[in-house]
């Protein structure tokens, strides 16, 4: 609901200003350690990313709100967005998109954590379960780029907007497809903003589709 989004957008907004706010039974503020507000900045943008990766890839839908919240206070903050796409990119590498490529050197352990798996006592996680996480945060990451933080007074242009987007998509469609991958990640950010890029580039946006129906699927 709108009012709980403002709440929690506004207590996020208010310890990122050095504001005091209660957490845990507790009151905090960054102003307390001379570190504390890159630390926040840091471990906020990680847990937008997590969410992505969790709660995004079991509820689909829950991709708008958090995008709406994380959307604000990118703009807001805009080092909040900085580090989210740092740990976006580290943990799902195709949001670059980039294929990791293996190295002479590289352990086969490193090279699979590389492409974004986990690996837990050299056991690879499975398929589906690695996809649906890619699709989680993939699906955050194409919702933040088309949403606004709708309560607030910046006339400015989106930090992060739907160019941006567009820009993924011709740089994934300009790569040869990834098994599984590629499929599951072109479908997830298509449902998600597909319909706000085609608002944007119009016939442009219907070129690429044809292209992905008439070169990019047979590949």
């Amino acid at each position: 609901a709108g009012s709980q989004l403002r709440e929690i957008f506004d207590k996020i907004n208010n310890l990122l200003s050095g504001k005091s706010v209660q957490s845990g039974g507790r009151t905090v503020s960054v102003t307390q350690h001379p570190q504390g507000l890159d630390f926040v900045y840091y471990k906020l943008a990680e847990k937008f990313v997590n969410q992505g990766e969790e709660e995004v890839a079991s509820h689909r839908d829950a991709a708008f709100p958090i995008a709406v919240v994380a959307s604000g206070i990118w703009e807001i903050h805009p080092r909040v967005g900085e580090l989210f796409l740092a740990h976006l990119h580290k943990k799902c590498p195709y949001s670059v998109p980039f294929y990791p490529a293996l190295k002479e050197g590289t352990s086969m352990e490193e090279y699979q954590r590389m492409l974004g798996y986990q690996v837990k006592d050299s056991k690879m996680e499975e398929q589906d379960h690695f996809l649906k996480r890619m699709s989680g945060m993939i699906r955050l990451y194409a919702a933040i780029i088309q949403l606004r933080w709708p309560y607030g007074n910046k006339q400015g242009t989106h930090p992060h907007g739907l160019n941006y987007g567009w820009r993924w998509l011709a740089q994934m469609l300009n790569m040869e497809p990834l098994a599984d991958v590629t499929a599951t990640l072109l479908f997830d950010f298509l449902e998600v903003c597909g319909n706000a890029l085609m608002k944007q580039y119009q016939v442009q946006f219907w070129k690429m589709m044809l292209l992905i129906r008439e070169d990019y699927f047979p590949r």
